[in-house]
């Protein structure tokens, strides 16, 4: 049989580092640390990723909003209420998202007059557009008659036009300064009911009209003819200012009413004189006529602090009690076990109506609901930690260190404890959707009430659309859109801290 060695040369079987002196050779990759390794694995999840840059423009938004909004959150119009989202001008640019509008059906021929006789007056027209029309055939004594109806398009801050409101004789004369500074007019002539066919309940009627359903009458070139009164009789206060154009001089610009003044004005116009800008929603308004876009960024502060808050004593207290349960074991892990035990039983919907009822009085209802919180919201860190202390306490490094002589304190603290803290940070912020949702929840259902302390909440803005989502759903909708977001993305982010933090799959490569 033939030897397939045999054949082999010699200097092969030789030794290739006979005299040489070997060293070990310096690593040629670098170090990398736990958390290192943990943030390089966390980059790799992508929805993960996403959700952290979500999250940091969340809470930018939170920051800045109250900030670069006009209004505070005292601010609060009892005429714009549950309006849409308003920027001036959009409506001209055929904007349909920021122009205010309001699409109102079943408008009849009279209620698309006063729309275009407001923007005649005015020199703002609420009609952006005519979004269909429909014909309806009736019979009255025997005749068929065809009414025509509109599908409109309104803009909502321009269709408040004219109103009548009593002024003290200062606040008319500082009104009066006003016009004449900047050339807004604010204070319109007086109509009087006997003139427009005893129709007193709309101020916006400025024009003769031939029935109480205010048909307007018209000259031959089918303008409008106004009827302001120049009822000489009619003792009004002293009117220096300027004056709308086509007046005569003899117009009449109010009526003296009990010490005051009762005029007609303008209301958007009168809302510049009042704030020193134009009405300017990004997100409308709520119920209370307060900005929901500076609201929104109140809310949300309070949610994100007040849930860091019951996040890091959740965590001092979880921390210390579940290491002492985990470290001692024995007897003291049970007793211990058995309190917790008992105060998971108690559930929370209930602890924190009580406290509402009867502890709010002596600490506020910021802080009986904190402490509802922290009842039992330890319970879940202390089990993780007694879990984690439970795995590593036997290990080889906490007996060398008892060897050499390590306090328990020690032990617990300095070897074992800052071998969990990855698990315990993905804990944590697994823990702070948890506290935003029933901080949300609780708010909602008006269990408790934080605006007096807080100014509001998103729980609080949420119910207040809730009552109007089919008139002004945006009410509802952006409170919605952004608590949304915002519970999504820390769970997002949760799991994937807990993936990057997780031993079992350090240093591996995707």
């Amino acid at each position: 049989m033939e030897n397939k060695f045999e054949n082999i040369p010699k200097e092969l079987f030789e030794f290739a580092q006979l005299d040489e002196v070997l060293h070990d050779k310096k690593m040629e990759t670098k170090a990398r640390g736990f958390f290192a390794d943990a943030l390089l694995r966390f980059k790799k999840n992508r929805s993960s990723v996403v959700a952290a840059w979500i999250i940091g423009f969340l809470i930018l938004f939170a920051i800045i909003s109250p900030i670069t909004s006009p209004y505070t959150i005292k601010d609060k119009d009892v005429i714009y209420q549950n309006y849409p989202p308003y920027i001036e001008g959009m409506a001209e640019k055929g904007s349909s998202i920021f122009n205010g509008g309001k699409v109102l059906a079943s408008q009849n021929e009279q209620s698309l007059d006063k729309w275009h006789a407001i923007g005649k007056e005015t020199g703002m027209d609420p009609v952006i557009g005519i979004r269909g029309t429909e014909e309806v055939e009736s019979k009255h004594r025997g005749q068929t008659r065809i009414t025509k109806y509109y599908k409109l398009e309104l803009n909502q801050y321009y269709a408040v036009g004219i109103r009548t409101q009593t002024f003290s004789y200062e606040e008319f004369a500082d009104i009066q300064r006003f016009q004449n500074e900047t050339g807004i007019q604010v204070i319109y002539p007086w109509v009087e009911a006997k003139d427009i066919a005893g129709i007193d309940n709309d101020p916006s009627i400025w024009y003769q009209v031939s029935d109480a359903k205010g048909t307007p009458v018209k000259d031959e070139n089918g303008n409008w003819i106004p009827a302001y009164s120049s009822n000489s009789a009619i003792e009004g206060a002293p009117y220096n200012s300027q004056r709308i154009e086509g007046d005569p001089g003899t117009w009449i610009y109010s009526v003296r009413k009990s010490g005051a003044v009762s005029a007609r004005f303008c209301y958007y116009n009168y809302y510049i004189y009042k704030n020193g800008h134009v009405p300017r929603y990004l997100f409308g308004t709520n119920v209370m006529g307060q900005d929901l876009f500076m609201a929104i960024g109140v809310g949300a502060r309070f949610s994100l602090l007040f849930a860091l808050v019951v996040s890091t004593i959740n965590l001092f207290i979880g921390a210390i009690y579940g290491a002492v349960q985990g470290y001692y074991g024995g007897k003291i892990d049970m007793i211990m076990d058995r309190v917790a035990d008992v105060l998971s039983g108690l559930p929370f919907i209930v602890c924190v109506t009580l406290f509402q009822k009867h502890l709010a009085n002596q600490v506020g209802a910021v802080g009986s609901f904190l402490f509802a919180f922290v009842l039992t919201g330890w319970i879940g860190m202390s089990a993780l930690v007694r879990k984690q202390f439970y795995r590593f306490k036997g290990q080889e490094y906490v007996l060398a260190a008892r060897t050499l002589g390590a306090s328990d304190k020690r032990l617990m603290f300095k070897h074992i404890f800052p071998n969990s803290l990855g698990t315990i940070i993905t804990s944590c912020a697994l823990v702070i959707p948890s506290v935003i949702n029933s901080e949300t929840n609780m708010t909602y259902l008006g269990i408790v009430n934080l605006s007096e302390f807080a100014g509001t909440t998103i729980g609080t803005l949420m119910s207040q659309g809730q009552s109007v989502a089919t008139t002004s759903p945006h009410a509802m909708v952006f409170p919605a859109i952004f608590i949304s977001l915002l519970l999504i993305s820390f769970n997002l982010f949760g799991n994937g801290l807990r993936d990057a933090f997780n031993p079992s799959t350090r240093g591996m490569e995707d």
